[in-house]
């Protein structure tokens, strides 16, 4: 045994130490998303106008040249839309969205009628004619038509080709036309502004390219809409897209969340309902096939989920997880988990064992639920389920080798060396997700709960190993370790040192990587120390 002031002695308390705080933290984190948070109340539940797009059942997606929504399911739509809207803004025609004005009309509410517009010029002149027919059709019903959403953003059409497009509209129909995009680009390009009746601007304070905090957001819209109405004096301006995504990854100081959806659109009603201004709020559901092109956060943009249920109400507190105590019933199943795999063929005794286990286990089960969370609002197809699920039972299978290892050393068991290309083959998974992150990363969410299990568990051998027997890490290794720590402060001054998740993205890239870096130095002294 080791004596009470003994390096070995200090080390195991150190690692009892951090095996009751991740269980703590695990056990706090989903304990702090199921309590309801304080929100100022929204003047009111209606909204002027809210963006409409049906395509949220699985598998569809406008993008799909046959895809075809039923008059039938756009009517049911619009009819529960109409118990809160007073308006619905629509993006193209066709696919049996020319049905909206008609349907529309029947519940009592306006349409912003959209035309939409990209490369292929044959498709744009079939939307054109498709708008121009039903603004010619229903003007009573529309407050305007938005000829192009976001072209210039996209690069798709250059501001001379929007313009002929929009004259094209505005000599055919008697409704005032628009053209919508974010508002940079109409700084950028002001000579569009003589082809328009009104501008419609997009502020949408998460995409900015320096995002903006849900705390400032609403500051944020104030600000850039009266920059705005400066740019253009006496033109009337139109927020045509304004909101808050309640799922995805964080950016910067914007963090998406259902509670952060809430407190932005309950803050903007309140703020819109101060000035005289004509706004429309994005989305009415959320989108899934969104996720393909604009990641997690890009399909949950909606005021209602897929399934067409409230995501929150519009006054009094609002909970991001009602069903936390889930992460609490994974954490005692994990902690069972250990405690059998790690009992068989022990060898070691006493309580000391099982509480191991039983922390290891109930800390690992809260990481895995939290992962299992992320993918419910993350993955899109089979192969993404599959790869996922993968994932978690490699890491699961990872933690659980470590923790027999653990177990022993602070149970006073023998323990057979651990492999090593266990520790290297995470570094290498650690690696290639870092360059991702680093290269393509705006839309990439972090896998904390993931690589949580095999940071710390292998953070947790490296503490606990051998400081003489360990053996000098193989020149891979080494790379790898440096390149993850490297890549992991590339991601957080990305983010501008202000995201939480990516200081702890780094702090798990490090937990892995210095045990190796330290093994690194204690071999090469050892060396010069056998050459002198």
């Amino acid at each position: 045994m080791p004596s009470a002031a003994s390096p070995v002695h200090y080390r195991q308390v150190s690692a009892w130490l951090a095996l009751i705080v991740l269980a703590l933290a695990g056990a706090s984190w989903w304990w702090a998303i199921g309590r309801p948070v304080a929100l100022p109340d929204a003047p009111s539940a209606r909204i002027a106008c809210v963006s409409y797009a049906p395509f949220r059942n699985e598998g569809e997606t406008p993008l799909d040249p046959n895809a075809f929504i039923s008059p039938e399911r756009i009517d049911a739509d619009l009819r529960a839309l109409s118990q809160r809207f007073d308006c619905v803004r629509t993006y193209s025609q066709g696919q049996g969205l020319s049905a909206v004005p008609e349907i529309a009309n029947r519940y009592g509410m306006k349409v912003l009628l959209g035309i939409w517009l990209g490369f292929d010029r044959k498709t744009n002149e079939q939307q054109i004619a498709l708008g121009i027919a039903t603004a010619r059709r229903y003007p009573q019903v529309l407050r305007g038509v938005i000829v192009g959403n976001e072209v210039l953003l996209r690069g798709e059409q250059s501001s001379a080709q929007l313009a002929g497009y929009l004259h094209e509209v505005r000599a055919a129909v008697s409704v005032p036309v628009t053209y919508a995009d974010v508002w940079e680009f109409w700084l950028r390009h002001p000579e569009l502004a003589g082809s328009v009746d009104y501008l419609t601007i997009h502020i949408l304070p998460y995409w900015e390219d320096q995002p903006v905090s849900p705390e400032r957001a609403v500051q944020h819209v104030e600000t850039v809409y009266a920059k705005v109405q400066a740019a253009f004096p006496g033109r009337r301006v139109m927020i045509g897209e304004t909101g808050w995504p309640s799922a995805g990854r964080p950016r910067q100081a914007a963090s998406a969340s259902v509670v952060n959806e809430a407190r932005y659109l309950r803050e903007f009603l309140r703020y819109a309902a101060t000035v005289q201004m004509s706004y429309n709020v994005i989305e009415a559901f959320d989108q899934p096939w969104k996720r393909a092109q604009e990641g997690t956060a890009g399909g949950y943009w909606g005021i209602f989920d897929a399934q067409a249920r409230p995501k929150f109400a519009m006054e009094g507190p609002v909970t991001e997880e009602p069903h936390w105590w889930i992460g609490w019933l994974a954490g005692v199943a994990g902690a069972w988990l250990f405690a059998l795999v790690g009992a068989w063929r022990r060898r070691w005794r006493g309580w000391r064992g099982w509480l191991v286990l039983k922390l290891a286990g109930f800390a690992s089960g809260c990481a895995l639920a939290w992962q299992i969370r992320q993918m419910l609002f993350a993955c899109r197809d089979p192969w993404e389920w599959t790869v996922s699920l993968l994932a978690c039972a490699l890491a699961l299978l990872g933690a659980l080798w470590l923790v027999r290892w653990i177990t022993a050393q602070m149970a006073g068991g023998a323990s057979s060396p651990l492999p090593r290309w266990l520790r290297f083959g995470w570094l290498f998974v650690l690696a290639f997700y870092g360059l991702l992150l680093v290269f393509d990363g705006r839309y990439r969410d972090f896998p904390l709960g993931l690589f949580m299990l095999p940071c710390m568990g292998h953070a947790l051998v490296g503490w606990l190993s051998d400081r003489c027997a360990a053996a000098m890490p193989l020149l891979e290794e080494r790379f790898l370790a440096m390149a993850v720590s490297l890549l992991a402060l590339i991601v957080l001054e990305q983010e501008a040192w202000l995201t939480p998740v990516a200081w702890l993205w780094l702090g798990l890239n490090l937990l892995i990587a210095l045990p190796v870096l330290a093994e690194w130095w204690r071999g090469r002294l050892n060396l010069q120390a056998k050459q002198a």
